[in-house]
């Protein structure tokens, strides 16, 4: 009898999402599952044909090798195997059921635990230095309130017939013996005899669920926080997965943070930089003081000590990093214009040169170019 195809099985599109078809799996699978439709045969081989039709669609190779030939690829090998409904989740599994028994390893017993869930936190340089707790909420797979994550509605289970309670199955596939989660029971060994009705035996429902995240003061944009046991539910009472929360810094106004240090720029007239002058300037923790020498040049470096971040690796704050930068005056009413234009009167001659050590020492490295080009 010839095969449905694949995306028809699943119900979905022909260019469908990884999302899509996850999501038309598991309502596929929740339908026609064994532990629901008990002693169905063709439940159980409609539960078959979505996992087939799912482990095929859901690995991009072979969804690219079934797309241009159908089933035929994987009848005639030219997917590199899958698509025939042998109860392994991915090819991940297989090769690691060969190599385990190769080496002695064997295969990863008991049911597998929840997926673990990643979530972009965006926090502002001030929350990332000083630290902040914060409520967030991630759509995810959550334990069951009803049957508290069991799957059962009475907390009654039986052994599985499959794997007669071992939670693993053995098959040979060529010259290799392989061994696999049981995909009857999901490792477990047993099988729920009366499923809950509001999770249909899953131990775990569709929810969005609300934390408190408390971010640590001093981290820093990349940083990554690990919430154990806050992930995906694992299915009917198996161990949950974890929450990742991966810290985005947005970028602030006024400060550039370099790990432990921060740098900004620092606006002084052209009278203040020539004759010196005491400023406030700004830091995380409130503005500070600090002294413009005379005839400072435009691009001065200044540091201020323990005026930067502590973060969360380092035993002490790092330092604030500012550069003066010499503001060109704007809108200038006719007096200041009379007294810039008086002042640049008194700069005549080559006893101006004294006066502007950056334009001499431009004008000098402009001399000798010239004449490095112009010499024979």
């Amino acid at each position: 009898m010839s095969k449905r195809d694949y995306y028809e099985v699943l119900g979905v599109a022909r260019n469908a999402s990884d999302e899509e078809l996850k999501k038309a799996y598991r309502r596929c699978a929740m339908k026609f599952h064994p532990d629901r439709n008990p002693g169905d045969a063709s439940a159980e081989a409609s539960f078959k044909e979505c996992k087939e039709a799912y482990e095929v669609l859901s690995d991009a190779n072979k969804r690219r090798v079934y797309d241009q030939h159908g089933h035929a690829a994987f009848e005639h090998g030219m997917g590199g195997g899958g698509g025939g409904g042998a109860g392994y989740a991915d090819m991940g599994d297989i090769f690691g059921d060969i190599f385990g028994n190769i080496f002695g390893g064997g295969a990863q017993r008991g049911p597998r635990r929840g997926a673990d869930v990643g979530y972009v936190m965006e926090l502002s340089l001030e929350e990332a230095v000083a630290g902040i707790e914060k409520q967030i909420e991630i759509p995810t797979l959550d334990e069951c309130d009803v049957c508290d994550g069991s799957g059962s509605a009475d907390g009654k289970l039986e052994t599985c017939n499959t794997c007669q309670g071992r939670g693993q199955v053995r098959f040979q596939r060529g010259i290799f013996s392989m061994q696999q989660g049981c995909p009857h029971c999901g490792g477990r060994g047993k099988i729920i005899a009366n499923p809950c009705v509001d999770c249909h035996g899953q131990g775990r429902v569709e929810r969005t669920k609300t934390l408190q995240v408390k971010i640590p003061a001093g981290v820093d944009n990349g940083d990554r926080i690990r919430l154990a046991g806050e992930g995906e539910a694992g299915p009917a009472g198996s161990p949950p997965g974890d929450l990742y929360v991966d810290v985005r810094v947005r970028e602030h106004e006024i400060f550039q943070r370099d790990g432990d240090d921060l740098h900004c720029e620092v606006p002084v007239r052209i009278s203040q930089a020539a004759l010196g002058d005491a400023i406030r300037v700004p830091t995380l923790g409130g503005d500070v003081e600090l002294r413009i020498p005379a005839e400072t040049q435009s691009g001065k470096l200044f540091r201020l000590r323990d005026k930067g971040v502590k973060s969360v690796r380092s035993r002490a704050p790092g330092d604030l990093y500012c550069r003066v930068v010499v503001e060109t005056p704007v809108n200038l009413t006719p007096e200041q214009r009379d007294l810039l234009e008086r002042f640049e009167a008194t700069f005549i001659g080559d006893g101006a040169r004294r006066h502007s050590p950056r334009s001499s020492t431009f004008l000098d490295g402009v001399k000798g170019f010239w004449d490095r080009m112009t010499s024979p």
